[in-house]
């Protein structure tokens, strides 16, 4: 594997890890963010993060004109979460093809803004390769596993929340985003997520509510209908308010209990499954590949 790499594929590797082995994953059992991501439940935060990323007029327009968003509504979702899981899981080597996959994807995602949304003018330029589209899309799914995880799996200790947030550090950077935009401590990260959140940027026009109408009532049998609709309420619920309210969504208090209902039984009910049942197919096949005993120790 390590002879298919490039001088230009370690050098982006070595960006992301100082001592780096193409064989072995960037990460490892003994991080948190295996024992984060390893957690299938943090899927039901998938829609959030999907949300939240069109919420950026940029993104969105990328979308919906390089997408098969109303056909394939959720396809972007997985091969957003596949790639994640892949740059957690897999080896080094497999994790840095995986990025070259989606650079090659986003170097066509580019155009100009049809109409006027929010702060950016009608012709506005996007790229899906600009390095703060991209570290917007990148938080989105940092932010979202920990709302995800300590929903419906358990709390995290400040210190481990901070380890987090400092090993998803290196993928940023094998997304080549310049160290200069990725905040350098958690603090930081918190600042920025609530700066986008409550802020200007963030603006919900007609592109954004078209692809997230097609998130929430995608065009499916009807026999899967339920399961989407199970879907589409986790995304509104776990969305920050504000967004919520840009998005134009109702939320009741009676559907807050409900989901405080769902995360609490689940924080009981996770521990009493197998690990078939609990653990993301990526993680399951990194534990077979280093015959690694899965712990549930840590929650």
């Amino acid at each position: 594997m390590t002879a298919a790499l490039s001088p230009a594929d370690l050098d982006r590797l070595r960006t992301a890890r100082s001592a780096v082995d193409p064989a072995e994953s960037l990460f490892g059992p003994a991080s948190v963010t295996w024992r984060v991501n390893r957690e299938a439940v943090i899927l039901l935060g998938g829609g959030r993060a999907l949300l939240l990323q069109v919420a950026h007029p940029l993104v969105a327009a990328g979308v919906a004109a390089h997408s098969r968003f109303r056909q394939r509504p959720l396809e972007r979702l997985w091969r957003t979460l596949d790639l994640m899981l892949t740059l957690v899981f897999a080896d080094a080597a497999r994790a840095i093809g995986a990025v070259r996959e989606i650079e090659h994807v986003h170097a066509r995602v580019r155009g100009v803004l049809d109409a006027g949304v929010g702060p950016f003018a009608r012709g506005t330029p996007y790229d899906a390769s600009e390095p703060r589209l991209l570290f917007w899309v990148y938080a989105t799914l940092v932010d979202t596993a920990l709302v995800a995880y300590e929903r419906f799996v358990g709390p995290l200790t400040a210190g481990e929340r901070a380890a987090y947030y400092e090993e998803s550090k290196m993928g940023a950077r094998l997304f080549g985003i310049p160290e200069p935009l990725i905040p350098p401590t958690l603090v930081r990260f918190e600042e920025y997520m609530d700066g986008m959140i409550h802020g200007e940027v963030l603006a919900v026009g007609a592109t954004a509510r078209d692809i997230a109408a097609s998130i929430l009532r995608p065009p499916v049998p009807l026999a899967l209908t339920p399961a989407f609709r199970a879907g589409g309420f986790f995304a509104v619920g776990l969305l920050p308010p504000a967004l919520r309210e840009r998005f134009g969504f109702a939320w009741s208090a009676g559907q807050e209990r409900a989901l405080r209902a769902i995360a609490a039984a689940a924080r009981v009910g996770l521990p009493l499954l197998p690990g078939f049942a609990r653990l993301m197919p990526h993680a399951r096949r990194a534990a077979r590949r280093r015959r690694t005993p899965i712990s549930w120790s840590a929650g």
